[in-house]
């Protein structure tokens, strides 16, 4: 059973469900951050590379319908290494790789149990952290996003030479780095730390509360708009601004590693500041509702700014616009993460799982379209609009849509008033 009264483990272990979360994206980022090598090493077009992306996307979507069904069922205890064991070896093995059919199934397995991160990380943060300090928590977590990013460009910068074949170090080094999350996983966490149950506080937030089939419809729309939304634009950038900046903008290869970390960067201010400015417009007296609404509406303005892009004097201002954006882009996570959690406590894996399926399976074909575009007409301006203006969308349907009055008890599909 949980230990109340240490809220300092707590954090801590939230802590950890952060470096995993980096772990997450080191593995992940690799690849875009070595896609001009990888390309010139075997030959492959824009499409191919974007081929390589959307098989990660439709793998990670499998997974995360597989993997969210098994967190309601099984030890997290034991889950969460497992998956984090899986994908450090698909890392590791995408660093011997010997052609294009073998670093696609490297590709394919990764994006398989990455897709574990998320049912894990959510539900372990759920029973550690009360509601009130969930969004704060979550985006501790999703911070580790932009820790990953920041840090594996430097890696590869480190590694770098103009030998052949010298983009695969760093995927065998940050690879290997999952044997020792394991190994600490299991010396901070006990066999009962996880039980199936929330690490609440007061009453109200402990039950288990309701509401009828149309309200959980509603809101599970709500989500599916919000994470196809928030994950075109945040992967867009993540896949393919390195080769964008490298092959479209002439940047330098040492320039666009260093540039990507600093990206990064502003992508965890704005996670860390999301949730810290739903916290201090709630204690301001604002609503929780209207608190995540107003930040969703920062973030998304920030995020429009990729619409601008293509119209933009480049290099003058290409840098700072994107370093708002991503500052913006990553914010919205927290938001979507917290009200995924209060969908349903009973089904928690299921209903994450399930929400990362239609994101992925909606992302994943994303990436060979623009692969095709890029391509065709040597330009990403299609690609920046789109993306840049989803969120947007995403804040409307939010706004107007979400229930905000509290429900009723009733047959266990779980709400919590917003």
């Amino acid at each position: 059973m949980i230990r109340p009264s240490e809220s300092s483990w707590r954090w801590t272990i939230c802590g950890l469900l952060l470096l995993a979360t980096t772990l997450n994206y080191m593995d992940r980022q690799t690849l875009s951050q070595s896609a001009t090598a990888v390309c010139n090493e075997f030959t492959l077009s824009n499409e191919d590379y974007g081929r390589l992306e959307e098989s990660f996307g439709i793998a990670f979507a499998v997974g995360g319908l597989v993997i969210g069904a098994i967190a309601d069922r099984v030890s997290l205890r034991w889950l969460y290494p497992s998956v984090l064991f899986g994908w450090s070896v698909a890392g590791f093995a995408t660093g011997f790789a010997r052609g294009y059919n073998e670093l696609l199934v490297c590709r394919t397995l990764l994006g398989f149990f990455e897709a574990g991160q998320w049912p894990c990380a959510l539900d372990a943060s759920r029973r550690l952290l009360t509601r009130d300090d969930r969004t704060l928590g979550n985006s501790l977590i999703q911070s580790g996003a932009s820790l990953g990013a920041i840090i594996t460009p430097l890696i590869v910068q480190l590694m770098n030479s103009s030998a052949t074949g010298a983009w695969r170090g760093p995927f065998q080094a940050i690879g290997a780095l999952g044997l020792v999350w394991i190994a600490a996983w299991f010396i901070m966490v006990r066999p009962n730390d996880l039980a199936n149950q929330p690490a609440e506080t007061d009453k109200q937030n402990r039950a288990e509360t309701t509401a009828d089939s149309s309200q959980f419809f509603r809101r599970f729309v709500v989500l599916v708009v919000m994470v196809v939304a928030i994950n075109l634009c945040w992967h867009f950038y993540r896949a393919w601004m390195p080769k964008m900046l490298r092959e479209r903008y002439g940047y330098s290869a040492a320039f666009v590693n260093y540039f990507t970390s600093a990206y990064y960067v502003a992508t965890d201010i704005g996670c860390l500041g999301a949730g810290w400015a739903i916290r201090r417009l709630v204690k301001s007296g604002n609503s929780l509702h209207q608190a995540r609404v107003l930040t969703f509406l920062g973030c998304s303005l920030l995020t429009a700014l990729g619409a601008l892009i293509p119209f933009l004097p480049v290099p003058a201002v290409l840098p700072t616009v994107l370093l708002l954006l991503g500052a913006g882009v990553l914010g919205l996570f927290p938001i979507y993460y917290s009200l995924s959690q209060e969908l349903s406590t009973r089904h928690q894996g299921k209903v994450i799982g399930a929400l990362a399926f239609i994101a992925w399976i909606t992302v994943a074909p994303m990436q060979r379209q623009i692969g095709r575009w890029v391509d065709q007409t040597g330009s990403y301006r299609n690609a920046l609009i789109f993306t840049g203006l989803c969120p947007i969308v995403a804040l409307a349907v939010f706004a107007l849509a979400w229930n905000r009055r509290r429900l009723p008890q009733s047959h266990g599909l779980g709400f919590v008033d917003s």
